[in-house]
């Protein structure tokens, strides 16, 4: 097993000469020979993703089922499936970001001419994938995976509500069900939450989570124009190419545009940049691109080995948050800066966010009471004139609370709800 899994190595990597780090080939023999479910906590740039591709190649061909992996990253899926060709592995994905091709990917998966699918979380919410698409192959799964493991539990940085779903998932499969986890970004606490969510008999892997590679230093500069003018005196002189990260999509428009003005290649990169994010990913990968201004919408979901630096526009939420964004750099190369610009409106954007990232007690009672005032169910523009709550607020609450086991609300066969 040991010599073909290091020629899958090889040829994934695209270097003849490559070997296991430590720990590497044994979370592989520990999940092909079915050794329990495991959890891997291993710092950005280690090969986690070796592992279970590796895996999933050889659990193939001993014949077993196609794998699932479970990540909540478009851009990372896009990084991984090349690496997966490399290697042999045959790999699909069913995200928002390739809606056309979806039928031929089902078509594929039913043809089982998949080896690895990978979907973010959202889709196990999704009726019609779960039953039309997951549900045929059910029985044949021979390894789920889940990525950024983190986002299952309540205390980690990054909690994704619809990883409540998989925690379900998992309380269903058998004890001896192959099962691995990886994450870069998990404390004690998150640990401890996890082996609740994974276990029975779970073996965790901690690795070393320091960065040698990486260089950090701290500059105070309290207005948004200072820090402008900073990174348009300085971006130029730092060699490579990196990232920028902003903690608002505006900040990051602003910012990306100002650059520009000055010269400089750089493109903003959020939530609102659409079709042209692969554009950007592929250009900034190629070092088409001085840098790319981005919100967290590139966050965990980027593997360029040889990024050369990170800049924080502004100090992210936390210091987890942190660890991930520079991970990012530094990963191939000798040495990479991590700069973190920090001022003055950052803690009151981070306020923001936390305080309207889960509805109100007031907003879900509401929720709750409107429909059960309507027998026969409302949708979110009737809800939006009966509670006095913005159209996102409603959808958030509704989301949430179609989570919960058991739920307290159902979806009707309407539209608008």
């Amino acid at each position: 097993m040991r010599n073909a899994s290091i020629q899958l190595l090889r040829a994934g990597c695209g270097d003849t000469t490559a070997n296991f780090r430590d720990g590497q080939f044994d979370a592989i023999e520990h999940v092909v020979e079915g050794r329990g479910r495991l959890l891997i906590v291993q710092r950005t740039g280690r090969g986690k993703s070796f592992v279970y591709f590796i895996a999933t190649k050889l659990l193939r061909d001993r014949g077993h089922g196609p794998a699932v992996l479970v990540s909540p990253l478009i851009a990372l899926m896009r990084n991984q499936i090349s690496a997966a060709e490399r290697m042999g592995v045959r790999a699909a994905t069913i995200n928002s970001d390739n809606v056309n091709e979806w039928a031929n990917v089902e078509e594929r998966i039913q043809n089982d001419a998949v080896d690895i699918l990978l979907i973010s979380p959202e889709r196990l919410g999704n009726q019609r994938f779960v039953s039309e698409v997951l549900g045929p192959i059910a029985e044949r799964i021979g390894l789920l995976v889940i990525d950024e493991a983190h986002c299952i539990s309540d205390w980690g940085h990054d909690f994704r509500p619809h990883y409540r779903l998989i925690a379900r998932v998992i309380g269903n499969l058998p004890s001896n069900f192959r099962l691995l986890a990886t994450t870069a970004t998990a404390n004690d606490r998150v640990v401890k939450d996890l082996k609740t969510v994974l276990g029975p008999n779970l073996f965790i892997v901690r690795g070393d989570l320091s960065r040698p590679s990486l260089f950090l230093q701290n500059i105070h500069l309290p207005s948004q124009a200072e820090r402008m003018a900073w990174i348009a005196e300085h971006l130029a002189d730092l060699s490579g190419s990196g990232i920028i990260y902003t903690l608002t999509i505006r900040d990051a428009e602003q910012l990306a545009g100002w650059l520009k003005s000055r010269n400089l290649k750089v493109e903003a990169y959020t939530s609102e940049t659409g079709e042209r994010r692969e554009e950007f990913e592929r250009a900034l990968l190629e070092n088409r691109l001085k840098a790319l201004v981005a919100t967290m919408a590139l966050g965990m979901g980027f593997d360029k080995p040889d990024l050369a630096f990170v800049i924080h526009y502004q100090t992210p939420g936390s210091v987890v948050a942190y660890y991930q964004q520079v991970g990012r750099a530094g990963r191939a190369v000798p040495a990479a800066y991590g700069i973190l610009l920090s001022g003055r409106e950052e803690t009151e954007i981070t306020d923001y966010f936390i305080e309207s990232a889960f509805p109100t007690r007031e907003a879900v009672s509401e929720v709750i009471q409107a429909l059960g005032d309507a027998s026969a169910g409302l949708s979110v523009q009737e809800l939006m004139r009966r509670v006095n709550l913005s159209k996102g607020c409603i959808e958030k609450t509704i989301q949430l609370l179609s989570l919960e086991s058991p739920a307290p609300i159902a979806k009707k066969a309407r539209s608008g709800f």
